[in-house]
């Protein structure tokens, strides 16, 4: 149960809410309890009419044992109805209303005070997940699939919405009806309710039996969802590719076989689940027929030990009890089913975040001076002797813009990535001004960072707000000379609402070029000192190229830049050239330089027919 409390830690502070929740829901059990205690005088009243009313003038003393709620109710009867049977009658009718009233207002204001609980619980649970999500280091995202994550955010928190959240209140108020009735039980009848007690933990046993192997299930059903989701994900993403190779087929096929897995396996927990409230149902009346037997006797025995009314309010209030012990077993099923879908989610906030600020970041507003990496290598997998870079040693000025060429895989990315802290290098250091980038606010450092990559990241939002991204107080001006540089103010006004007008998921109403020019002139409205320029044209056509290039151009102006570049023609002159191998710098200099030494870089020249 460790996991339900952890759940339950994000509805904090409980002292906002238990106390007056304790208090209602004990007030609503007791004037519920009530009812069933007038039942006895009321029987009493029907099957023995020739019964006198007792005569009580004055007001008992209050208390909560059997005779002075016995004497309570003669003064009020008699008060009311003086010995009038029929009086009587009514006279107790009311008061059983009027304690249904009380009952269910308490009741209603506690559930109040609950939901309130649930939905503040949910809404805390879903902000830290996410929260939690976007802070992780970026080899985490390289690991995990998006269709399980998606679960997470989707699926989890509903299962714990529904399950364990909606069954705090059957938690917390049913133990406390089932004590109360049990109280009035023993009221009526100490070795009948000693009798029925057998049942309870008979109940227990069995409905634990059942519900031990849901949690495993609960969780390889969620596994199987988020792969059911990831292949969805991949199927839209790749549409286009699918329909030109006339795969639909294998797609679905594949699809349906994830999704038959899902279907036996949600059939065999749902089975489960649902057996447990008819086995409670069904051993409930089985105790229902023993205390008939048992407590018939007593009364047949005429031996007043136990009237008829007594008997029968008896089996009426431990046929109430039923109710709430079913609703408990159904919970505890539930929970055990919720779970799993904790664990998945506890499992993502207990990911432990490597890129993290220093405790006393050194002061860094604006990079002035150079760039350099220091003897730096890097591994993805940490003790792994597979390093991607290695023995790095780089440096660069401010203001100069350099080039990092080389077959895929040779560490290109990698090297750029580690400057806004994307990755932490495992030996050496990294240095901006003289300080190491793990010295720096994270804040800071990314805020003198721009980044274009060869896939444009743009959002199911206008042109004006994809352009903006977040940043405060920019003025239309703004934005429209950042469109200028990057070439794509003409385009923009083209479009039916101009900047307003919504792009679509992943920018898809635009063309390459134009995503690509749109993501410049974010770039561009940041304004950063260090722009990081990934492949920014290789999947682009000539023209596009030319426009893109251009827009590229007036956004290096005047800043220092980190070009990756496949297509060698556009870092031509770029101030250095680093020619890199398997994660190592084997060449470096200007074009020129370069081409001198007929080397590596002079050879990847001749296969692009470079002049």
């Amino acid at each position: 149960m460790k996991l339900f409390f952890r759940v339950l830690s994000f509805s904090k502070p409980f002292s906002s809410f238990i106390p007056l929740y304790l208090v209602l829901t004990l007030l609503a059990v007791v004037f519920g309890v009530l009812n069933f205690g007038i039942l006895i005088p009321l029987l009493d009243n029907l099957f023995n009419p020739k019964n006198e009313i007792k005569a009580v003038t004055v007001f008992p003393d209050i208390g909560f044992s059997k005779d002075a709620l016995k004497q309570l109710l003669d003064y009020v009867v008699y008060k009311f109805g003086g010995q009038d049977k029929h009086k009587a009658l009514l006279t107790l009718c009311v008061v059983i209303g009027i304690s249904v009233l009380l009952s269910n207002v308490f009741r209603y204001f506690s559930q109040f005070i609950l939901t309130n609980v649930r939905t503040k619980l949910v809404y805390r649970l879903k902000k830290a997940t996410y929260e939690k999500m976007t802070q992780l280091d970026v080899s985490f995202f390289t690991n995990a699939r998006k269709g399980n994550l998606l679960t997470v955010m989707s699926s989890d928190v509903h299962e714990i919405e529904n399950s364990i959240v909606g069954s705090i209140q059957i938690i917390f108020r049913e133990p406390f009806i089932i004590i109360s009735y049990f109280v009035l039980l023993f009221t009526i009848s100490v070795p009948l309710t000693l009798f029925s007690i057998v049942y309870f933990p008979c109940v227990g046993l069995l409905i634990a039996l059942l519900t031990r192997s849901l949690r495993k299930k609960a969780g390889e059903l969620m596994s199987l969802q988020g792969d059911l989701l990831s292949l969805v994900e991949e199927s839209i993403s790749s549409i286009r590719i699918i329909k030109a190779f006339n795969n639909f087929r294998f797609f679905a096929n594949k699809f349906d076989k994830e999704n038959e897995k899902y279907r036996r396996l949600s059939k065999s927990i749902i089975n489960k689940r649902e057996l447990a409230s008819p086995v409670s149902e069904v051993l409930g009346v089985l105790a229902v027929i023993g205390l008939i037997i048992y407590g018939g006797s007593l009364v047949l025995s005429d031996s007043g030990e136990l009237s008829g009314a007594q008997f029968l309010t008896y089996l009426i209030v431990f046929s109430m009890i039923l109710n709430p012990a079913k609703n408990i077993t159904v919970a505890v099923s539930n929970i055990q089913k919720a779970l799993a879908s904790c664990e998945r989610i506890f499992d993502i906030l207990d990911t432990p975040i490597n890129i993290t600020n220093p405790n006393k970041p050194v002061p860094f507003e604006k990079f002035s001076q150079a760039i350099e990496y220091k003897n730096l290598s890097f591994a993805y997998h940490k003790g792994d002797n597979g390093y991607v870079l290695k023995n790095i040693n780089l440096k660069i000025a401010k203001g100069k813009t350099i080039a990092l060429v080389g077959q895929s895989g040779s560490g290109k990315t990698t090297l750029a990535d580690m400057l806004p802290r994307f990755y932490d290098c495992d030996k050496g250091e990294l240095l901006i001004d003289g300080i190491n980038i793990k010295d720096i606010a994270l804040e800071n450092l990314r805020h003198n960072i721009g980044i274009v990559t060869q896939e444009s990241v743009l959002f199911n939002d206008t042109v004006q707000n994809n352009i903006v991204f977040g940043l405060p107080n920019v003025s239309q001006e703004q934005i429209t000379e950042a469109a200028k540089i990057a070439n794509a103010h003409e385009f923009i006004t083209q479009l039916p609402q101009g900047y307003n007008t919504t792009i679509g998921d992943r920018g898809g109403k635009l063309s390459g070029g134009q995503r690509q020019r749109l993501s410049i002139a974010r770039a561009v409205l940041k304004n950063p000192d260090i722009l990081i320029l990934d492949e920014a044209t290789s999947a682009l056509d000539t023209e596009s190229e030319k426009l893109v290039q251009e827009a590229l151009s007036n956004l290096m102006r005047n800043r220092t830049s980190i070009v990756i570049a496949h297509r060698l023609s556009t870092i031509a002159n770029a101030d250095e050239i680093i020619v890199m191998h398997k994660g190592e710098i084997i060449e470096r200099g200007n074009h020129a330089e370069l081409l001198a030494q007929n080397g590596t870089y002079k050879k990847l020249c001749d296969m692009q027919s470079f002049k």
